[in-house]
This record gives structure tokens, C-alpha cells and sequence, in this order.
């Protein structure tokens, strides 16, 4: 992205722009039928998430961005076409089919103002393989967790989700009634459990465990040209005392949820004066919510009487009497005593 032009400022930290499409290619036959992804790919991004990593590495702040938001490109030439085109709207996810990962880049960057460091692209096949790398990851279920169209059937309780079995996790749609605002949840909590994981298991803490992973994603994820192996490492050491506590996950507040757009159908509108402070935060390398202070209980005082206290005194020390004279003390003020 160095070539690109009228980008936003570059502020504290690190900002990750990780985008999950729903390529497919390299998926096997039995991976398909095993969990639904027979249908044909959009070209397009399911996910999109700015990961903020603070300047001293000890904070990650994940913001949502949905993929229906509505959205202006700017101008660009067609990557299938190669047709040139002025700025228009779009829903967001479709910058990617136009213009790839460049048009996505300079999309969101216009939208929030935040520059974009890297970019991490991550589909179907390269999702799954991460997962299996860091031996599965754990997920808790409140509730039974079901989806006919990807196949999703999880009890109430803990569950270590194998790759194909978390693809099925953050795609599904049609467990609660919340359609993609639900699945974005889902989406941040599963990426929480993702960070637990690749902490407590010590990958960030073993140089050479680090670099495995680091190889293994790498080589199946699509990350921008400043974004290898090294960098990783480099990142990965610098972030060992990160702890996933102070990792905070939000989605970009929405004024109108049904914003109808000439062309595009129903989309999602931001909140501008929510979705500005918001981004400011990031551009700020500060929290996305304040601290909270915890507040100071006032002491109540409670008068007890000695006399209904009994009190025993056992000598610890070897001082012989001092224990006799404590206990002479204590009930010369008024406390019961065993003697």
C-alpha cells in the first residue's frame, strides 16, 4: 500500500486491517459435504475487522466493521473488467469484488480515517488450517447452538472447535435470530478464545513454537508485502507480556439498521458522530471505553462492645508471659478472655 495516495495520517500503534473472504479452492471434497460449503464463492468479504495493537503491545482493540454497512468507494479501475469507475456507493463488502484488497484499503481508510498499517486476508481454507495448527480453540456455549445451512450443532457447555468445525462457528447466521449482528458477536468471541488460546499455550513465549505457527499461517493467509515471517516474530516477541484481559472488542455503532441506498438495497448506516469518536480512540492509541473507576465504598462504622467479644491468646513467640500478659491487658479493657 505504499503507493497509495491521500491516506489518512499514521498514528500510535499498529493498525491490522483482517478480512475473511469466502474463497474456497483449496477445500477438499469431503470438507464441503462435511460442512456445507458447496456453494459457490461471491468474490466478496464476509468479515472485516480493524485490530488495533497499542505502541506498548499490551492492548488489542478489535473493532467490527459489518459487512452490509453502507459505503462510498473512491474512484478506481475494475480489477475483473478493467473499467474505470468514479466514486459511488456500495455495501462495504463488495469494495473487495471491485477493487480487491487495495480498493478495500483505501475504502475503509476514507470511511474512518484510521491508516492502515496491514493487511491480513484470511478465507476459508487458511482459517481452517490456523485453528488446527494451534490444536483447536475452546469455546463456551450458553446456549444450544444450531444451523441447518452450515451445520453448526453445539450443546450448552465447552467445546475445542477443530478448523472445520469453528468455520461453521463464525459463519453461521441462523442461531439467534440476530443475523449478522449475531454472528459478528460471535465472530469477536471466537477471536477472544483465539488469543486466549495462542497465549496460554505459550506460542508467544517459545520463539521457535512462534515461528512454526508464524509459517504455517503465513503460508496459507494472504498478508501485505511489509507483513512476513520476520515481522511477525518481531511482533509475537514484543507482545509477551500482552495478556488477552486487556483485549477489547466492540462493532462500529449503526444509526439506521435498514438504510435504503439507490442500486444496493437495504443497508447498515454508521452512526457518524459514534463511529468518529470511536475511531478517534484508535487514531489516539487510547481505549475504546474509559476505565472504570471503581467506587469507594464509605466505611460504616459498627460499635461493638468488648464484653461481647471472647478473645483467646495462644504465645508464639519464645518471650515466656507474654501471652499471660496480653490476656491480662485485653481483659483489663474489657474483652472476655479464656485465660
Amino acid at each position: 500500500f505504499k503507493d497509495m495516495k491521500n491516506r489518512p495520517a499514521g498514528g500510535h500503534g499498529m493498525n491490522v486491517l483482517l478480512v475473511g473472504t469466502d474463497g474456497r479452492d483449496k477445500i477438499t471434497e469431503e470438507e464441503r459435504q462435511k460442512y456445507r460449503l458447496g456453494g459457490a464463492p461471491c468474490h466478496c468479504t464476509d468479515t472485516m475487522m480493524i485490530v488495533h495493537i497499542a505502541a506498548n503491545r499490551e492492548r488489542a482493540s478489535v473493532v467490527s466493521l459489518p459487512r452490509d454497512s453502507y459505503a462510498e468507494v473512491p474512484a478506481h479501475t475494475d480489477q475483473t473488467t478493467g473499467a474505470e469507475h468514479g466514486p459511488h456507493p456500495i455495501k462495504l463488502n463488495a469494495a473487495y469484488a471491485e477493487g480487491g484488497p487495495q480498493l478495500t484499503v483505501r475504502t475503509v481508510e476514507n470511511m474512518t480515517h484510521v491508516k492502515i498499517d496491514h493487511y491480513l486476508e484470511v478465507d476459508f481454507t487458511s482459517f481452517m488450517r490456523t485453528v488446527d495448527v494451534l490444536g483447536g480453540v475452546s469455546i463456551c456455549t450458553a446456549q444450544p447452538l444450531k444451523d441447518s445451512y452450515t451445520g453448526l450443532d453445539l450443546s450448552v457447555g465447552t467445546h475445542t472447535l477443530s478448523g472445520g468445525q469453528a468455520l461453521q462457528y463464525v459463519r453461521s447466521r441462523h442461531v439467534d435470530g440476530a443475523s449478522d449482528i449475531g454472528r459478528m458477536q460471535r465472530q469477536q468471541r471466537f477471536l477472544a478464545a483465539l488469543i486466549e488460546r495462542a497465549t496460554s499455550s505459550g506460542v508467544l513465549l517459545n520463539p521457535m513454537k512462534f515461528r512454526d505457527v508464524t509459517r504455517a499461517v503465513l503460508g496459507s493467509v494472504r498478508a501485505d508485502q511489509g507483513f512476513g515471517t520476520d515481522e511477525l516474530l518481531d511482533l509475537g516477541r514484543a507482545m509477551r507480556n500482552f495478556s488477552p484481559s486487556s483485549s477489547e472488542f466492540t462493532t462500529v455503532p449503526i444509526g439506521q439498521m435498514a438504510y435504503m441506498a439507490k442500486g444496493i438495497g437495504s443497508t447498515l448506516k454508521w452512526d457518524d458522530n459514534k463511529a468518529a469518536a470511536l475511531f478517534q480512540s484508535l487514531r489516539d492509541d487510547k481505549p475504546l471505553a474509559p476505565p472504570h473507576k471503581a467506587a469507594h465504598a464509605k466505611t460504616v462504622r459498627v460499635e461493638v462492645a468488648p464484653q461481647q467479644i471472647q478473645v483467646q491468646v495462644e504465645n508464639g513467640t519464645p518471650t515466656d508471659g507474654l501471652g499471660k500478659r496480653m490476656d491480662g491487658a485485653l481483659a483489663a479493657t474489657g474483652f472476655r478472655t479464656t485465660g
